[in-house]
């Protein structure tokens, strides 16, 4: 099992995510769940496009916090 930040953005009429441990893994979607949902989605294809090529599945580095001022 790996474990992968994902952020999520909202645009102008919809939702993006990305993870920065995974570059050029992105998803978008209509409301900020179906962005997650893709997201999902995206990364478990990512992951299964590294392993068919042979090449190491990166380490979950980032993380994230809230910080309230």
């Amino acid at each position: 099992m790996f474990r992968f930040l994902i952020v999520i953005e909202k645009g102008d009429g919809n939702y993006s995510a990305y993870s920065p441990d995974l570059p050029g893994c992105a998803a978008t979607g209509k409301t900020r769940e179906e962005a997650e949902k893709n997201m999902h989605e995206a990364i478990a294809f990512h992951i299964d496009g590294l392993k068919e090529d042979g090449l190491p599945i990166p380490e979950g580095k980032f993380s994230a916090s809230w910080v309230l001022v």
